[in-house]
């Protein structure tokens, strides 16, 4: 473990010991729990200059539909599908 020193304004500081009061935990544990999270809600840091890559695919696709049948009802336009509609 690191041992580090940070500075708060007195406000944040006062409302922070009354929360260590209430949950029964040390200042310490309080600002790992922030910290924890803080770093789970921010994403994490880009790769460096020259290490970019296209980020991971995700399945957004319709339910029930297969890739190709996806690709197949995008390649209608507005005219075409109310042409179809009318049928």
């Amino acid at each position: 473990m690191t041992r580090t020193q940070i500075q708060l304004p007195d406000e944040v500081c006062a409302r922070a010991r009354k929360v260590c009061e209430a949950r029964e935990i040390s200042f310490a544990e309080l600002s790992r729990r922030g910290l924890e999270y803080m770093l789970s809600v921010y994403a994490p840091e880009p790769p460096t200059k020259g290490e970019w890559q296209l980020p991971k695919p995700r399945n957004l696709g319709w339910k029930g539909l297969s890739d190709a049948e996806i690709k197949h009802e995008t390649q209608f336009t507005t005219a075409e599908v109310m042409h179809t509609a009318k049928r």
